[in-house]
């Protein structure tokens, strides 16, 4: 879920979560930028803790506070707002998906069943998944209670079916997972990692580019989607 969407579902007007939305996007992102506070547009960051920090210092830029002023504090709210947004980390997006689930009248009690416990990271997916992997796909780490099955295609954008087949499944460990779902790394055809050039010190994360994943026939539709319509290239 995007940060303008976020707010409708938060029960901002549209009016307002358009403002919020324009000012990250458009003057703050600027003022950011022509101080070289950040390379690109805030609306890019992910990590609620870099972005607080980040926040801090375009705070202190002396045209925020003059503009901040004048506008009734409004872009120190949306500093606030994106914050906030970052800080869910998802979470939201995992409760309206159950919820869609639960209210879907195409769906029987038992695909019901499935699906939410496919979203959570359990049920027959994960089992799935951890069969075919048995420890982290591309580190070879060993203890499954601490790997995420993730999905290769996003959940918002696959079929039910899709949602269900284990093909569309890695078994990751979570700071791979992380940046895997965010787009900052995808996977060759032949299983070499690709990096995002919007990822920045991939090394501290424990990513490096000789990394390789050992990837079927089967899980190349997925794949070829997350290259194509997931990877942030740039």
């Amino acid at each position: 879920m995007n940060f303008y969407d976020w707010m409708i579902y938060k029960g901002l007007s549209e009016s307002s979560a358009r403002s919020y939305d324009g000012a990250l996007r458009g003057v703050l992102s600027e003022w950011a930028m022509d101080n070289d506070l950040i390379s690109g547009p805030l609306s890019a960051s992910t990590n609620a803790l870099d972005f607080e920090a980040l926040s801090r210092d375009i705070q202190k830029l002396p045209i925020f506070k003059e503009r901040n002023a004048r506008g009734h504090h409004m872009y120190s709210a949306t500093l606030s707002k994106f914050s906030e947004y970052l800080t869910g980390n998802g979470s939201d997006d995992v409760q309206i998906d159950l919820e869609q689930i639960i209210s879907d009248t195409t769906t029987t009690l038992t695909e019901k069943t499935a699906l939410i416990k496919s979203r959570i990271g359990q049920g027959a997916f994960r089992e799935k998944v951890l069969l075919h992997w048995a420890r982290c796909a591309v580190t070879g780490f060993s203890d499954t209670s601490l790997l995420v099955a993730s999905h290769i295609k996003p959940w918002k954008k696959s079929t039910n079916s899709e949602r269900l087949d284990p093909w569309n499944g890695l078994l990751l460990s979570p700071n791979l997972d992380k940046a895997f779902d965010k787009g900052f790394i995808t996977f060759e055809k032949k299983g070499y990692i690709r990096l995002s050039p919007l990822l920045s010190d991939a090394a501290k994360l424990g990513i490096v580019p000789s990394m390789k994943i050992e990837l079927r026939p089967e899980h190349e539709k997925y794949m070829a989607h997350h290259r194509a319509e997931e990877f942030k290239n740039g």
